[in-house]
């Protein structure tokens, strides 16, 4: 029998399955197969061409943007930086279990796949049609044969008319069936894996065509002076790239195009301007040390990294655009629409904001930003780090509020002093003696002054800290205590360069940022 059987002939449209004897469990798994077959060539067709966005990725990126805060922390703590691939496989799955109530559908209404199915195009059109350098007709193309390719698998696997005989074993249709939906199913999954690893591979080859320039104002590698270097589990000074967290609302990472893509200066000022990649590359390039971090970082929580970025001062730029006096908010804007943005006179009081396109001496990688990013030491990411920005825009402070605003966090989001145990980790058992205790501690734009550490409700005992890169960089801070068999509980606490201590208060990341002390149960054995 041919792969579409035998009653699976044009038009599909009129095929009536009334009389079939093929089960629900069949007719469930011939829809699932079939939902998946749809979605795998979408993410193949979005891999093959840079044209058509991924389908998958738009619609969990709608599915992000509705969603109140709540779902956005429990995503967050539950999966943590896995958020977009969680998101994405979950996308997916929902999609395929639709596919299977619909093939069940199907047995006797022969009319539901198609509606079905168109329903799942136009969705995923109108979620996809806000993709960035698109092709809307090729995007539009893409999903429909997908679709029509969902439907016409569906109705041909499902038009089989079994004759009824005892036994998977003696059943020639069922086993027919069985090899149908797993072929449809491997190639299904093929085409989804290939898909988004070759969108991966075409983001990352375009990246490194582009050399970063040496920077005007370099500054050195961490000396040793400045980490820790024999203390296990301890958080490096400089986090390497591919260890750096990364917390964004792109379900795909966008990829513009570094020849074509430009950054616009607009809004309140005197001239409106536009830079491309090459022009930022000409202009003075400067290197900071700067401590980045996430508002959903929770105490403890690893959200939070420190790197070398290599960019152009954004007062170098604004200057050249001349801000006007009314001007009171600093909005800018990513090539996939997230906004954030910041009081105007931050950009002048010394912090040195970056437009970076370098990070640890490298282009910014696809996930961190490329081609350019803003970087504004001192002040949460959902308020000032925008990745793969496109435009800045000067405005009043009542006029725009960034992504996050509406959806009930802080509209001012000052980096909180804090301190985290990294050695020794949670209900570890340590057999050192004395015992090393370490972690890091951050204040950016203010540094940290001191570092304290208790253990058991004893006295607070002065930690020792490394030297640091600069008032905008984490340090590192390690005690040696000596300290007898059995359980134990540790806390620490940091003071910034102010005087201030953080708080011991314990609050929940909305919506400004988590306060409290980190503590750790661990055991010396």
């Amino acid at each position: 029998m041919p792969f579409w059987g035998p009653t699976c002939r044009w038009p599909l449209i009129v095929t009536d399955m009334s009389n079939t004897t093929i089960s629900e469990n069949q007719a469930g798994i011939a829809g699932a197969v079939s939902a998946g077959l749809a979605l795998g060539l979408t993410e193949l067709i979005a891999g093959i061409t840079a044209l058509v966005p991924s389908a998958i990725a738009s619609v969990g990126s709608v599915i992000i943007d509705i969603s109140p805060r709540f779902v956005k922390e429990f995503a967050i703590n539950v999966f943590g930086t896995a958020d977009k691939g969680a998101l994405a496989i979950g996308t997916a799955i929902v999609g395929v279990l639709i596919g299977w109530l619909v093939g069940r559908a199907a047995r006797t209404r022969p009319w539901v796949p198609w509606v079905a199915f168109g329903i799942f195009a136009l969705v995923g059109i109108a979620a996809s049609l806000d993709g960035v350098d698109i092709s809307v007709p090729l995007t539009i193309m893409a999903i429909v044969g997908s679709a029509l390719a969902g439907v016409f698998t569906l109705r041909a696997m499902t038009s089989v008319v079994e004759t009824p005989t005892d036994g998977l074993a003696t059943n020639p249709h069922r086993r027919r069936f069985l090899a149908q939906a797993a072929g449809v199913g491997t190639v299904a999954a093929v085409a989804g894996l290939g898909g988004r690893q070759l969108i991966i591979t075409r983001s990352e080859e375009v990246r490194q065509s582009v050399a970063l320039p040496v920077a005007d104002l370099t500054v050195p590698a961490p000396p040793p002076e400045a980490q820790f270097l024999s203390v296990p589990d301890l958080t490096p000074i400089v986090v390497p790239n591919d260890e750096f967290y990364r917390i964004d609302t792109a379900l795909v990472v966008p990829r513009p195009d570094p020849e074509t893509w430009r950054l616009k200066i607009t809004g309140m000022v005197d001239n409106e301007i536009e830079f491309s990649l090459d022009d930022l590359m000409k202009l003075p390039l400067y290197e900071q040390y700067v401590t980045i971090a996430c508002v959903s970082n929770e105490v403890g929580g690893d959200l939070i990294g420190n790197a070398k970025w290599t960019g152009v001062r954004l007062v170098d730029l604004l200057e050249q655009a001349g801000v006007q006096d009314s001007a009171q908010q600093l909005l800018s804007r990513s090539v996939d629409g997230w906004t954030s943005g910041f009081p105007i006179e931050l950009a002048f009081d010394g912090r040195d904001p970056l437009l970076a396109i370098g990070m640890n001496g490298v282009p910014l990688p696809p996930s961190h930003g490329f081609p350019a990013r803003l970087i504004v030491p001192g002040l949460y990411g959902y308020v000032s780090a925008t990745k793969w920005i496109e435009e800045i825009e000067l405005t009043t402070w009542e006029g725009v509020d960034g992504y996050w605003i509406p959806r009930g966090w802080s509209k001012e989001a000052p980096i909180k002093t804090h301190s985290r145990i990294d050695h020794p980790r949670k209900r570890e058992t340590v057999t050192e003696d004395p015992v090393v205790i370490a972690g890091v501690a951050w204040a950016p734009t203010r540094g940290i002054a001191g570092v304290e550490v208790q253990v058991d409700d004893g006295a607070w005992v002065e930690c020792e800290l490394t030297s640091p890169l600069s008032d905008r960089a984490w340090v590192q801070w390690k005690v040696e205590l000596p300290l007898g068999s059995g359980d134990h509980l540790a806390r620490v606490r940091a003071t910034d360069g102010t005087g201030t201590t953080q708080t011991a208060d314990k609050q929940r990341s909305a919506p400004d940022g988590a306060t409290g002390y980190h503590e750790i149960e661990f055991k010396v054995g």
